[in-house]
């Protein structure tokens, strides 16, 4: 049996915590109790108290309470995490608990508390994509990665936002007891064993961060209006009347990507949108958005979203 400490708080997101843990309960269903995971909830006493949605829930221990040692212990998330302030109760206890675990982690933005507590300097790490940035510029000694479902770093897991909480659980049962049973846990939650590809499939389309007066911004309707052009650095630099040199750089400075990567997720968005929305076929979705071929636009697709375009169309089309 392996020992589970999941840290929760008022104010957690209540699937972060549900989610994970049904994973585990339907494996001990499967192989049985004394060769599955004893599930602990170290929380704010032991009264009820709300998670984000209103859901009350109670832990099995206080902060103080909780020791350890665990074989997993991992921190729940919350969206207030990423702004708030933790309290010195909740960083005591989970530096405490990660150096008595054997594996420690976060789901979603409970990484946000593991940052407050030190622990994710120098560590690759990963959170919801639409915290990723604050998580970076938050802690900057951490290798925030905006796209992976859940990575590991030696004895340190984190997982994306919410429902990737469930992912990282099925990847811990396929680890400790094989791909079969992480596949029939899967199939009784009617969820995917192994989701394809990464984060960047579900986050929303392509947004310059400038200034409107900026001419750089101007780029962003121009792209979208001629992605069947080339769209060379030349092209755009003379759109607004730039050095090719003094365009790059000044591109660079407003978006933190160079033109050519712009105007690649560009086409990639655009093609998302109709893939979405339309049942044109892949020929003609590549030509109008500027990939020149289905070939290419696979290629693309694969190296920024981790999934084909048919794999994409099949999990988003709007029917």
């Amino acid at each position: 049996m392996k020992t589970i400490g999941v840290l929760v708080f008022e104010g957690v997101q209540s699937l972060d915590v549900s989610g994970p843990l049904d994973v585990f309960a339907e494996t001990n269903a499967i192989v049985g109790s004394d060769k599955g995971y004893s599930l602990t909830l170290i929380g704010p006493g032991r009264g009820p108290f709300a998670a984000s949605n209103g859901m009350l829930l109670a832990a099995d221990v206080d902060y103080s309470e909780a020791t350890g040692p665990f074989d997993l212990f991992l921190v729940a998330g919350g969206p207030e995490l990423p702004t708030g302030e933790a309290s010195r109760e909740i960083i005591e206890c989970i530096l405490r608990l990660s150096a008595a675990s054997a594996v420690y982690g976060s789901i979603c933005t409970g990484a946000f508390l593991l940052g407050a507590a030190g622990l994710l300097n120098g560590r690759r790490v990963t959170t919801h994509w639409q915290n990723a940035r604050q998580l970076a510029a938050r802690f900057p000694k951490a290798d925030v990665d905006f796209d992976k479902i859940f990575l590991r770093d030696d004895r340190l897991i984190t997982s994306a936002g919410v429902t990737a909480g469930i992912d990282l659980a099925l990847a811990l049962v396929r680890e400790d007891h094989g791909s079969a049973i992480s596949l029939a846990v899967a199939k009784r939650l009617v969820v995917v064993a192994q989701r394809l590809g990464g984060q960047s499939q579900f986050s929303p389309y392509v947004e310059i961060p400038t200034d409107a007066a900026s001419p750089i911004s101007s780029i962003t309707s121009y792209v979208m209006e001629n992605l069947d052009h080339a769209l060379s650095v030349a092209e755009l630099a003379a759109t607004v009347s730039m050095s090719e040199r003094t365009f790059a750089r000044a591109f660079a400075s407003a978006t933190g990507s160079t033109p050519a990567q712009f105007v690649e997720q560009a086409r990639v968005d655009a093609a998302r949108a109709l893939l979405e929305g339309t049942a044109k076929p892949l020929k003609v979705i590549a030509h109008e958005c500027g990939f020149g071929n289905p070939k290419r636009m696979r290629e693309v697709f694969l190296k920024r979203l981790g999934v084909l375009p048919t794999q994409y169309r099949n999990q988003f089309l709007i029917r």
